[in-house]
């Protein structure tokens, strides 16, 4: 999701996300404050444990970052014991959401890296429009945290499958940021867990002064970042990123042998304290880039477009919003960008009040904001007032009529009230929103009664009329299955759009699907045409495969199946990049 987070952080506040998987499932006996150890995990040959142990020494490098003081001994113990210390007599008894032992049960529990290895293909064969590779990011701590955890603190966590030729190879690295290498010389966490340390009043200002104390103390410069990239994945400016919106992006590269490499932070997207959304927007015919990041200072919305080279324009900065809306995705058309200004909010000063950052304002009335793409500063910017209009994730956008209406299809999270605590009552219902810029009124349908997140289109059609869109049914981060959405079928009396269904089969859950067109360069092709791909986890066997469907069949018929030498934990967001792409990465 994502995780769904702030640049509060970079601004001294926590990187928000609200959603908490509703698996019940026995948990993993866990050694708390210790580095992970993978289950289910093929012995390393000893040309892999050679290669793993280039990896790390050569990314072990920039664990050193200047205006970092290695740690002295004496108070890198006392900081820890502290931290001990309220974990075991300040903190309250912690509820499901932010238990470790529970948050990190079954497949939600950590895995160790492992380096490229060959998989074996065990049904069809793989297209060669999948020549490339697949990359999925997602929470993956390094250490099993002794205190409050929330699914989205985790460690960035990439699970890459390259594909060429018919032949697959798959790895799983960490993103190393900068909050990664600095704990892993510390051997313990070191930022705050945001989404799940502000459990009460001493708890959380205890929290806050010791991490302060570890910046002031040099041994934490907040300057290099504290996000852990562990949301999605984007391919601009020529360059492959890891993404969370409580820092920039880190750039990373996949090898030639299916390896996966941190290059480092883009500072040139931003200054520092700075952050950049999880979720910007790519249009593939001009290759330029359109994104934002919002904050806990004003103005709490800041928006910008990045070049086809990778060049960053002049920031947009949108004053008008006048409170810290969480804010994790948006939408683009050919003429605007269009931003939800949701009920869940980041309220630093619920942390004086023993509360959590992130809440839900059931008072305030949801609206939609408007912006010419092209804005050199907000004097177009509209805002429309849409009650009951909660949106996390924005599938696509784009005009009709002339250019009078804005067309924007959504999962609404509905029951938001129940989003911070219980979410298994939640429901997230697709909808279908028309914007009269004219009148500006809003009228609205869902597509579906089922309930839909972590939706995806043809990536060449952003900002366009889409006609399909694939989504996750039920619970997105460990979905029993997907389906394909008809949204040409979609009119007032219209019940449900979905004419295309996969369930995984018992036991069987997957995350986000990712469409691949069969032929990305054919302007002819059908907008269906192609495959989507996904890991699918079954927790019968505790093992994990790499599905490839066909978007076209009316069953998403499975073309090919991949076994992978260790499981993949439920995560966010993926995306494929091709061969040529990857190519030319730099």
């Amino acid at each position: 999701m994502d995780t769904h987070s702030s640049s509060f952080l970079h601004n001294y506040s926590p990187s928000p996300s609200f959603l908490t998987h509703s698996h019940s499932r026995p948990f993993l006996p866990l050694q708390f404050n210790t580095p992970i150890k993978a289950n289910a995990s093929p012995p390393a040959s000893s040309s892999s444990r050679a290669r793993t142990q280039l990896h790390t020494t050569k990314q072990s490098k920039t664990r050193q970052i200047a205006g970092t003081k290695k740690p002295s001994n004496l108070l890198a113990n006392l900081f820890k014991s502290l931290d001990g210390f309220i974990c075991d007599f300040v903190d309250p008894p912690l509820g499901p959401a932010i238990d470790p032992k529970l948050v990190l049960s079954g497949n939600y529990a950590p895995v160790d890296e492992l380096p490229p290895t060959v998989c074996e293909v065990e049904e069809g064969s793989l297209p060669p429009c999948l020549d490339g590779a697949y990359i999925r990011n997602g929470p993956n701590p390094q250490f099993i945290p002794p205190g409050p955890y929330h699914l989205f603190d985790g460690d960035g966590m990439l699970h890459s499958i390259r594909i060429s030729k018919g032949k697959a190879t798959f790895c799983s690295r960490f993103v190393k940021t900068y909050k990664y290498s600095v704990e892993r010389e510390f051997g313990s966490p070191v930022v705050i867990n945001y989404f799940a340390a502000f459990t009460g009043l001493p708890a959380s200002v205890a929290r806050c002064a010791i991490f302060f104390g570890r910046v002031l103390s040099g041994q934490y410069d907040i300057r290099r970042g504290t996000g852990n990239a562990n949301t999605s994945l984007a391919y601009f400016g020529g360059k492959l990123f890891a993404l969370c919106e409580s820092d920039l992006p880190y750039a990373i590269k996949v090898t030639s042998d299916g390896d996966i490499i941190t290059l480092g932070r883009d500072e040139p997207l931003s200054a520092p304290l700075k952050s950049m959304t999880a979720h910007p927007k790519v249009e593939k015919e001009t290759g330029e880039a359109f994104a934002f990041r919002h904050s806990v200072f004003r103005p709490h919305l800041t928006y910008f477009r990045i070049n086809a080279d990778g060049t960053k324009q002049t920031e947009v900065p949108i004053p008008s919003i006048p409170d810290v809306s969480m804010i994790h995705d948006f939408a683009i058309t050919k003429n605007y960008a269009i931003f939800p200004s949701t009920q869940m909010e980041i309220n630093p000063k619920a942390i004086l009040t023993g509360k959590q950052l992130a809440l839900v304002d059931a008072a305030k009335v949801p609206r939609l904001g408007i912006i010419p793409r092209n804005a050199e500063d907000e004097s177009g910017m509209m805002w429309i007032e849409v009650p009951g209009l909660n949106l996390l994730h924005a599938t696509n956008a784009w005009e009709e009529d002339g250019g009078d209406t804005v067309v924007v299809v959504a999962p609404n999270v509905l029951q938001v009230e129940n989003l911070l605590g219980c979410s298994d009552l939640v429901h997230s219902s697709i909808e279908r929103i028309e914007i009269n810029l004219k009148a500006k009124t809003v009228a609205r349908r869902p597509v579906s009664p089922r309930c839909l997140e972590f939706a995806v289109i043809n990536p060449a059609y952003v900002g366009k009329k889409t006609k399909y869109l694939y989504a996750a049914e039920g619970w997105p981060f460990a979905s029993a299955g997907l389906v394909k959405v008809d949204l040409s079928l979609s009119t007032a009396n219209s019940d449900d759009c979905v004419v295309a269904r996969r369930l995984y089969g018992p036991g069987c859950y997957g995350s986000e699907p990712f469409f691949v067109a069969r032929e990305h360069n054919n302007p002819a092709a059908e907008e269906d045409d192609g495959y989507l791909v996904s890991y699918v986890h079954n927790e019968n066997t505790n093992e994990s495969k790499f599905l490839v469907m066909d978007a076209k069949s009316p069953n998403l018929e499975i073309v090919a199946s991949v076994k992978l030498p260790q499981r993949v934990p439920y995560g966010f967001h993926g995306l494929f990049v091709r061969e040529d792409d990857l190519n030319k990465l730099q």
